[in-house]
């Protein structure tokens, strides 16, 4: 049951965030969570989201805008480090509000909503049609890096926060993706090599333990698939459809922040 589970939902969400994206780590982890617990469902889905992330790259890397991977990664890359590496403090900041849902208890953080209100106003830009039209300028694209990748080292929701800026360039579809996709390995790469500590010593014993491998290449198999799906209806899609997607998504994503679902 797990491997059609977690391989159904691997297929479909990657095949949706190769326009958004983002939305894979965050749909594909409470999965794994269901049959594993929480730090190895973590590691299973870090694994699964940078070589889905890397299968893009062979995908739609020549469509790059590389001048604005240079801008934009490398302070986020900085940022991401910085956040991840803060990690450990913010966590033992109290939580604002906490309650119970199904057995479950769910936290509401400062950072999560902070989070959120920056995912409401982006959406925002796609939806109000006064707005729609406001691009981002050269001068300001290192600020959305520094601001995507801090908050997402914090959270790991650097995805969200990193398209929502991205998708404002002027950039048309192909660059777009090709920018993210290559944009978020290089911060990924950042985030994992100071996560790298806990991640190789601790997750990657009980990952073992636990014989959690077959499934995370039945993972990686089905998100492949999905961005090669994806790549291929790229030309019945939009740059209209992919940031009304995008604003979608990030509704969704803030509600889940502010309630502390996700």
């Amino acid at each position: 049951m797990e491997y059609i589970v977690i391989a159904s939902v691997a297929l479909f969400v990657s095949g949706l965030t190769f326009f958004s994206g983002f939305g894979l780590g965050t749909l594909l982890m409470p999965v794994f969570a269901l049959f594993f617990p929480v730090e190895v469902a973590v590691a299973a889905t870090a694994i699964v989201h940078l070589a889905n992330n890397i299968f893009k790259i062979i995908l739609m890397g020549k469509y790059a805008e590389m001048k604005i991977v240079l801008q934009f990664a490398l302070p986020a890359a900085i940022a991401a480090a910085v956040g991840a590496y803060l990690l450990s403090f913010i966590s033992n900041l109290n939580y604002l509000a906490s309650y119970s849902l199904w057995g479950k208890e769910f936290f509401i953080t400062p950072v999560k909503i902070i989070i959120a209100i920056l995912m409401v106003v982006f959406s925002l830009f796609e939806l109000i049609p006064s707005l729609k039209n406001f691009q981002v300028k050269d001068k300001l694209i290192p600020l959305g890096g520094l601001l995507s990748g801090f908050f997402g080292g914090i959270s790991g929701h650097q995805g969200a926060l990193r398209t929502a800026f991205l998708v404002r360039t002027g950039m048309n579809k192909n660059a777009l993706i090709g920018t993210m996709v290559t944009s978020a390995v290089v911060i990924d790469i950042s985030r994992l090599i100071v996560y790298g500590f806990t991640f190789f010593t601790k997750d990657i014993s009980l990952m073992q333990n636990k014989g959690i491998y077959d499934l995370i290449i039945v993972g990686i198999i089905a998100a492949f698939l999905g961005a090669f799906i994806g790549k291929q209806l790229l030309d019945k899609i939009t740059l209209k459809g992919i940031q009304i997607t995008v604003a979608v998504m990030l509704l969704i994503l803030a509600a889940g922040l502010f309630t502390g679902v996700v």
